[in-house]
C-alpha cells in the first residue's frame, strides 16, 4: 500500500526559512534529513524538532552557490553508507529592485542562489539517487507571472526551465522532478515585505489570506513520497489561487 511515509529514506533540504517546516515534516515522516543552510551553527528555525521513532535530522552548512560545498556534502553523505531519495532546493534570495533600477549584478546575485544552487545540488546528488527518488525545486507565484521584483522573477523563471529539463533527463533513470509555486507565505524572507505588497497581495488571493510553511511542505511531503509516484515535470501552485487568475498587474501597480 503506497503512503506518506518516508521511513527510511534520506532527503536534503536546502534552506531554514521555509526548509524548517519541511524539515520537520518530513523527519515526523519517519525520513533522515540533512537540512543545510549558510550558519556555521543549526539555526533556531530548527532547532527543538520534534522526536520521531523514525526520522531524525542531521545540520550541515551549505552554500548552495558553491560547487565546492555541494562535492564536500555529496562525499560526505557517501562516507556516512548513505544515497540520497530526495533532494528540496528551497534555498533562495530575492532582490526587489524594480526594472528600470535593476543592475546586472543584482540579477547575477539572485540567480547565483536561486538557480545556479538549484543546478549545481542536483548535479551533485543525481549521481546517489536511484530509480524512485525524487527531487522538489521550490519556485514562486513569481515564476509564474509578470512579478514586478525583476531579479526574483527571472530567476524562478529559469527555475521552471531547469526543472523540466531535469525532469526530462533524469526520468530515465527513475529519478522525478517537480516545481511548487508559493504564493505569500509567511516566512523570515516575506516578514519585511511592504504593508502595501501585503494587502494588494490578499486582495488578488481568492482563499483571502497568507499561507503557512506548513501548508507549502505538505506538498513537498506529498512529492517525496511514493503516493506521487507517476508525477513528474509538473508545475503546482500553493499559493490560495493567486495565479489562477493573472492579477499580477494590480499587485504591481499599487506599488507605483
Amino acid at each position: 500500500m503506497v503512503s506518506l511515509q518516508l521511513k527510511g529514506r534520506t532527503v536534503v533540504v536546502t534552506g531554514a526559512g521555509q526548509g524548517a517546516a519541511e524539515a520537520r515534516l518530513l523527519v515526523e515522516a519517519g525520513a533522515r534529513v540533512i537540512a543545510t543552510d549558510l550558519a556555521a551553527d543549526m539555526p533556531a528555525g530548527l532547532a527543538g524538532l520534534p522526536s520521531s521513532s523514525a526520522g531524525s535530522l542531521v545540520y550541515r552548512q551549505l552554500d548552495v552557490s558553491d560547487a565546492s560545498g555541494w562535492s564536500e556534502l555529496a562525499q560526505w553523505i557517501q562516507s556516512e553508507g548513505w544515497q540520497v531519495d530526495g533532494l528540496v532546493n528551497n534555498a533562495g534570495i530575492t532582490q526587489r529592485s524594480r526594472l528600470l533600477d535593476a543592475s546586472v549584478a543584482d540579477l547575477q546575485k539572485v540567480y547565483e542562489v536561486n538557480v545556479a544552487g538549484s543546478l549545481l545540488g542536483i548535479q551533485a546528488l543525481a549521481p546517489l539517487m536511484g530509480s524512485g527518488t525524487s527531487i522538489v525545486n521550490v519556485g514562486s507565484v513569481a515564476g509564474l507571472t509578470a512579478h514586478y521584483p525583476v531579479a526574483y522573477t527571472a530567476s524562478k523563471w529559469a527555475l521552471r526551465g531547469l526543472s523540466q529539463v531535469a525532469a526530462m533527463e533524469l526520468g530515465p533513470r527513475g529519478i522525478r522532478v517537480n516545481t511548487i509555486h508559493p504564493g505569500f507565505i509567511e516566512t523570515p524572507m516575506t516578514a519585511g515585505a511592504k504593508p502595501e505588497f501585503r494587502q494588494a497581495t490578499l486582495a488578488e488571493t481568492p482563499l483571502g489570506r497568507t499561507g503557512s510553511a506548513e501548508e507549502v511542505a505538505a506538498v513537498v511531503l506529498f512529492l517525496l513520497s511514493p503516493v506521487s509516484s507517476f508525477v513528474t515535470g509538473a508545475e503546482i501552485p500553493v499559493d490560495g489561487g493567486q495565479t489562477s487568475h493573472g492579477g499580477a498587474k494590480s499587485v504591481s501597480d499599487a506599488l507605483r
